[in-house]
């Protein structure tokens, strides 16, 4: 089973932070934040990682290396310019292979195991295109991005919520490669994507209530810091 770390993201709030150092070797306590994600893959038994970049991507490679010293396998998707979520998948579709595969975003900071995502990858059904990790929604994002119900993931802006609480889309997830067999290179976003395979109900997903922040400004990065130093 495979992985990919989304790391091409320029980083525009973290500036002046980002200017030098890319936002996924941003540290917190004495860890960049791409390693917390590298060390808590491997330790679930994932030690075949791509990481796509953009932004300062060579001193990504160059802090990274091939892996070795993490038990990993680590190789890369250059980008030169980003191309989001979606179209950064597809141009690295050639080695994630031809399995479902997981995908976490470089910049959040989680205990979330991936040991729990990998049994939902083995369970992607012929239909089933992803599953996603949903958390509680944090301050910066208070009406959520969807809606759980029976292990489905809903869209709000398709179906009503009644009285259901929407959630916010962690930027975990395991995708089946045919989710982008038939998307053009270049740059994609990913959620038009999202909504249209949960509106055919080809979306799971699951519900965790764990650590996780979106590392997105430098206040929250000083704050996350803080708690884990404390």
């Amino acid at each position: 089973m495979r992985a990919m770390i989304l790391a091409a993201g320029r980083g525009e709030r973290m500036r002046p932070l980002t200017d030098t150092t890319p936002k996924p070797l941003l540290k917190i306590a004495d860890k960049s934040l791409i390693e917390y994600h590298i060390e808590a893959l491997v330790k679930s038994g994932i030690n075949d990682i791509i990481i796509n970049h953009a932004w300062l991507g060579e001193i990504i490679e160059a802090q990274l290396g091939d892996g070795k010293r993490y038990d990993a396998k680590i190789q890369y998707s250059p980008e030169g310019q980003a191309l989001e979520t979606a179209g950064g998948i597809k141009n690295a579709l050639h080695l994630l292979g031809e399995e479902p595969f997981m995908v976490v975003n470089g910049d959040i900071f989680t205990d979330y195991s991936f040991t729990q995502l990998k049994k939902s990858v083995e369970n992607l059904s012929t239909n089933q295109l992803a599953h996603l990790v949903l958390v509680n929604n944090p301050a910066h994002n208070p009406d959520g991005d969807f809606y759980c119900q029976d292990n489905r993931v809903f869209d709000p802006n398709r179906q009503a919520l009644n009285g259901k609480q929407a959630y916010t889309f962690s930027g975990i997830a395991c995708y089946s490669p045919k989710f982008f067999s038939e998307l053009k290179p270049g740059k994609q976003s990913l959620t038009p994507m999202l909504r249209a395979a949960m509106a055919k109900q080809q979306v799971s997903g699951e519900i965790y209530q764990g650590l996780w922040w979106d590392i997105g400004t430098p206040e929250r990065l000083k704050e996350i810091s803080m708690k884990i130093q404390h």
